[in-house]
């Protein structure tokens, strides 16, 4: 009965994250736990990027699930613990986010690796093939609330990713709230949605981003700075941006397709 009560509330439960000043802060909403929530992360360490609002909504009761779609061998220095091709690069990568999870809380049997089919760059092919692998994933899961980095971004992955989730909502005819954020690559995007926090969970995020070695390698020596740092810097330049009065902020613009929401409203 419950179950039943909640597919015919779930339009309008969706519709109220369309509704008030924004932006809106997680910790205000009343979010209810029969709500599902996936990430479709276009590499391993996309996860771990949010995983402050993640844990809002495991903490929270809701069922929570992570695609990775692709290996990200692309972004592992060649020799990286003796990882020379793509096949270990990617082997290494998958393990770095199995132990993020197993940080963070995630149960395995709520993680999937899609091993999208990659060009010469390492991002996901515009091939009907992965488009269907997205589909398929997404069809299956169902959810209310999707996360997935925003879609205008310099990251090639990133776009081709978005651009998958918005043909696979239409052709699932699925009823949801897509949260994209906010990254060290996002051109510009509205601040619809803000998870703010403190030193505490940044510290924890951060262990989190640290379980991705082979990221926390290469931004040492590319940028000086560890991948921990360069995703927080980001938190925290928004957090200040945006004045929420906490040091760090996850930031998100959300986009609908709902029943009895306006096209013009679906990226309100």
């Amino acid at each position: 009965m419950l179950r039943a009560m909640m597919s015919n509330n779930r339009p309008a439960l969706l519709l109220g994250l369309f509704r008030g000043l924004r932006p809106l802060r997680l910790q205000q909403l009343r979010i209810p736990p029969e709500l599902r929530v996936a990430v479709l992360a276009p590499h391993p360490d996309d996860f771990d990027a949010i995983a402050v609002t993640l844990r809002h909504f495991r903490d929270n009761g809701n069922s929570l699930h992570l695609a990775v779609a692709t290996g990200g061998a692309s972004g592992v220095e060649s020799g990286f613990l003796g990882a020379i091709d793509d096949a270990a690069k990617a082997g290494l990568r998958e393990a770095e986010q199995r132990a993020s999870c197993r940080l963070f809380g995630l149960p395995e049997n709520n993680l999937s690796f899609l091993h999208l089919a990659e060009d010469a760059a390492g991002q996901p092919t515009d091939s009907t093939e992965n488009f269907v692998v997205v589909r398929d994933w997404l069809v299956e899961q169902r959810p209310d609330l999707v996360f997935l980095p925003h879609g205008n971004d310099t990251n090639a992955g990133h776009r081709r990713i978005y651009a998958f989730f918005r043909r696979s909502a239409e052709a699932g005819q699925l009823t949801l709230v897509a949260c994209l954020n906010r990254d060290p690559k996002t051109l510009a995007m509205r601040d619809d949605l803000i998870t703010p926090f403190g030193p505490a969970e940044a510290a924890w995020k951060g262990e989190l981003l640290r379980c991705h070695q082979s990221q926390h390698q290469r931004n040492l020596h590319t940028r000086g700075h560890g991948f921990d740092d360069r995703i927080l810097n980001v938190n925290r330049q928004f957090a200040a941006a945006l004045g929420c009065g906490a040091e760090f902020a996850e930031t998100f613009e959300l986009e609908g397709r709902i029943p009895g929401l306006p096209p013009a409203a679906a990226r309100p």
